[in-house]
């Protein structure tokens, strides 16, 4: 990973919020990376962060096993911000026993009054709400520290080291609920770390560039675009880099939405001159998920014949040296976060077998962003509007939106119904005020009348939701109004569908897609 030369080093303690402090110092364009609380200090010194943040965690400091400070980060003599644990982690290094189960546990909202608004606290107004979630409470505070914000509740709620630059907060300052809370961290990494915010879209392209100058040499590149923005992003990135060393290939499979192949291929070769073949392998696609039902059957498959696809189109060349992949960050922090691997709930639709079947290096240019900062990277870039706003798609197409088997007959039943919602969103202001709007057809027939005739068609289920990040989402609430519209309008003129539900689930415990 390219490091930009001031940094925040935030190592996690397993809190369900270490990615949002990220988020937010990203927000102060700010560069940060996320690091398990064990991650060896000499891989990650090469600069030296300006600051360090210690995470929030699960466990209890005084647990068999609980996770422990490296003290050799005050060898660095940075600032330190502990939150949550990571404060409790300050006060039970240096005391032993100093934090015990609190009499009464605070979760949720406190107000935060303030003993001292210097540095850490500027401009914090007194009483501001702060969300609390810890069962544990420092009982006795190093001599080397003071107290500088309380709750009704808490006696130590905000401190300060007395001669260095060490602070900790027992809240989440990270989340919305806390109302300061980027006042805090913008205190911390501006005021306190002296850092300039300087990490930019532009900077980081300039940035990107060089890297990949530097790396690629006179190698050449192949890119496998998907349609989306990630990959998108990736291909621009790398082509303004290294020019026609690149070569991309954007595949139909036959589970693209209605016209997208033939627009999105426009986009590439149009507007933004990528040098992009476009390969039409639908048939080999629907052939072999004939008759498979299991979504994860399907998404194996369809990854498979991905890389079956392009080992063909690249035949037994030997100028491939790289393969650019649309990795993001929150994928890379997965993959190191010392609380192992989540349980998988559905197979990742990256193309993984690539780089080990073909022999070929990753060139991953945007493995240091959020999805919020390459849709910034891409407008930076100049990609139109209305693809970098696009909503997400499954790297798996509709292939995962046809519940059950798939036929080419029910895939073009969901992408006519998908095109109807889709534009009525648009038409209606709609479709920027939520995250996420798909439609999944039902293997579910139901009896409906239509004039003086019965007929036995199939369900569509509409489903749309808000989110910043796609971790959580909430059903959209759109007006009924709107809805009954589209439901007309979908049972009206497609042939094939008779009845429209609205999906009204939020993740969790339900997740954005069907399968």
């Amino acid at each position: 990973m390219s490091r930009h030369s001031e940094w925040i080093l935030i190592l996690d303690y397993g809190s369900q919020f270490t990615q949002l402090i990220a988020r937010r110092l990203r927000e102060f364009n700010i560069y940060c990376e996320i690091h398990p609380f064990n991650v060896s200090l000499d891989t990650i010194s090469t600069p030296t962060p300006k600051g360090v943040i210690l995470s929030g965690g699960p466990m209890s400091v005084n647990d068999d096993g609980a996770p422990q400070l490296q003290t050799e980060i005050f060898e660095w003599g940075v600032p330190v911000l502990g939150v949550c644990y990571g404060l409790q982690l300050l006060a039970h290094t240096e005391i032993p026993g100093s934090v015990e189960k609190a009499e009464k546990r605070e979760y949720g909202r406190a107000h935060l009054i303030i003993d001292n608004s210097a540095d850490l606290l500027k401009g914090i107004e007194d009483g501001s709400v702060v969300w609390m979630s810890h069962g544990d409470h420092i009982h006795e505070l190093p001599s080397s520290y003071e107290i500088i914000g309380h709750t009704a509740n808490a006696d130590v709620a905000a401190v300060r080291h007395l001669e260095n630059h060490i602070y900790g907060v027992q809240f989440h300052p990270e989340v919305a609920h806390t109302e300061c809370g980027k006042q805090i961290l913008e205190n911390f990494a501006i005021e306190i770390c002296g850092l300039s915010g300087d990490w930019t879209a532009s900077s980081f392209i300039d940035e990107q560039i060089e890297a990949i100058r530097s790396k690629v040499g006179s190698n050449k590149v192949l890119c496998a675009l998907s349609g989306g923005v990630d990959s998108t992003v990736v291909a621009t990135l790398i082509h303004k880099a290294i020019g026609d060393q690149l070569e991309c290939v954007f595949v139909d499979n036959g589970l693209l939405r209605k016209d997208e192949f033939e627009d999105v291929l426009h986009l590439y070769t149009r507007d933004l001159h990528l040098p992009v073949k476009g390969v039409d392998a639908s048939e080999l696609f629907l052939e072999r998920l004939h008759g498979v039902s299991d979504p994860e059957k399907k998404r194996k498959i369809i990854g498979n014949t991905f890389i079956d696809v392009f080992e063909k189109e690249i035949g037994d060349r030997s100028d491939f040296k790289y393969l650019a992949q649309g990795t993001l960050y929150p994928d890379v922090i997965e993959s190191v976060s010392f609380k192992g691997p989540s349980s998988t709930i559905k197979s990742h639709h990256n193309v993984g077998g690539l780089p080990e079947k073909m022999k070929l290096d990753l060139i991953e240019p945007v493995r240091e962003l959020f999805k919020d900062e390459v849709r910034v990277v891409g407008r930076e870039l100049g990609i139109p509007e209305h693809f970098i706003a696009r909503h997400p798609f499954p790297g798996p197409g509709l292939g995962i939106r046809v519940l059950g088997e798939l036929s080419k007959e029910k895939l073009d039943l969901l992408r006519d119904a998908d095109k109807i919602f889709i534009d009525e969103l648009k038409a209606n202001h709609l479709y920027n005020e939520v995250w996420q709007a798909l439609v999944v057809l039902l293997p579910v027939q139901s009896v409906g009348v239509m004039g003086d005739e019965r007929t036995y068609e199939f369900t569509a289920a509409i489903r749309a939701v808000t989110s910043l990040d796609g971790m959580t989402a909430d059903w959209a609430h759109l007006p009924y109004d709107f809805l009954a519209h589209v439901s007309n309008r979908i049972i009206n003129e497609i042939k094939g569908i008779n009845r429209v539900v609205y999906d009204i689930s939020s993740k969790p415990p339900a997740t954005i897609e069907w399968e």
